[in-house]
């Protein structure tokens, strides 16, 4: 089966221009939420939150892949080997599966610890041929089982000793990875816990470090694509300008309104951006099946976040689903969610 993300990187790379854009659900949160990371599904007696079960997370992965409006769905390595190397799921679908190819401890986010305060440390808990095949070594007849994308994530805290680090894990993982004929997609987070080194310009440290990671990488070990936080028009400007070949992605980020995940979106791509991958504006929304149904529509330009934001209660309405917020509330827009 062809994928919609092959097609759409090669029209991308050709022309710039083109209104071609990917879209992303990055259901790989089990790696750093635990527990927490299928969601909320209602509160105990005592008032403590239950959340739901893995299985019923994958099977929200099942359904958005079979609907086929995204273009990759982005798993765990241990789910990845349930719906792609045991069930076939992406056999016969446009859509791409892709694993997190690495760990970072600043996306360890559940409410059972404090990683998150601490700077971020690099490494891996999978291996490529357990991505591939499930196990610690694939023959070459057996490395198209599994996944061959990955995303790898780096996160800098302006510090040198730290910074070197997690480029030289970086580069570690790219040798794996070409010899394994992996491609993979390549996430910049924000510094996490910089203490008093903390960038003036936060955008412009990120911009400039994407720029001095990729100014070391051939073509053979470049990313697909980015996933980075959205700054705004500016940076996303100077970022795409800087080199057309870079197809610039943003993430989702933790979710606030509808008005917020529909206007980040469409705001993103006005200023340049061809890719984006949300996690828990998908997952938190009221049915994942109509969010993802008008992402795809704003992706495409059939529709703006207003109008959207109706759109998707009535899709609500329509299936008799109360939303979280009433519409007046939901259609407000509040970016430091």
């Amino acid at each position: 089966m062809q994928k919609t993300l092959d097609e759409k990187i090669a029209r991308i790379l050709k022309d710039s221009g083109v209104s071609d854009f990917i879209l992303a659900d990055a259901k790989d949160a089990d790696m750093g939420f635990g527990i927490a990371a299928p969601g909320v599904q209602g509160n105990s007696s005592d008032g403590v939150a239950r959340f739901h079960s893995i299985e019923t997370y994958r099977q929200n992965m099942r359904e958005i892949v079979q609907q086929g409006l995204v273009d990759i769905m982005l798993m765990s390595v241990s789910t990845s080997e349930i719906l792609t190397i045991e069930e076939r799921l992406f056999d016969d679908s446009a859509v791409t599966p892709a694993i997190r190819a690495n760990d970072t401890s600043d996306i360890w986010l559940g409410e059972s610890g404090d990683y998150k305060n601490q700077p971020s440390l690099p490494f891996q808990t999978i291996t490529l041929d357990h991505a591939q095949c499930g196990k610690s070594f694939c023959s070459p007849e057996e490395r198209s089982l599994g996944v061959d994308l990955g995303l790898y994530s780096i996160t800098f805290n302006n510090d040198a000793i730290l910074d070197r680090e997690a480029l030289q894990e970086y580069a570690v993982f790219r040798i794996e990875a070409e010899e394994a004929e992996f491609r993979h997609f390549l996430e910049v987070f924000v510094p996490n816990a910089p203490g008093s080194r903390a960038p003036q310009d936060t955008g412009r440290f990120v911009n400039d470090s994407i720029a001095r990671t990729l100014a070391g990488v051939t073509r053979s070990g470049r990313p697909l694509f980015l996933k980075m936080p959205y700054f705004g028009p500016r940076y996303m400007e100077d970022l795409v300008q800087y080199d057309a070949s870079l197809i610039v992605g943003v993430l989702g980020g933790p979710a606030g309104t509808t008005h917020d995940a529909f206007q980040l979106l469409w705001e993103a791509k006005k200023y340049g951006a061809r890719a984006a991958l949300f996690g828990r504006k998908i997952n938190q929304s009221e049915h994942q099946l109509s969010f993802v149904k008008i992402l795809r529509a704003i992706a495409d330009g059939q529709i703006e976040p207003e109008e959207a934001v109706r759109a998707y209660h009535g899709e609500l309405q329509q299936r008799e689903i109360t939303p979280k917020r009433d519409l007046e509330t939901d259609l407000q827009f509040t970016p430091s969610n």
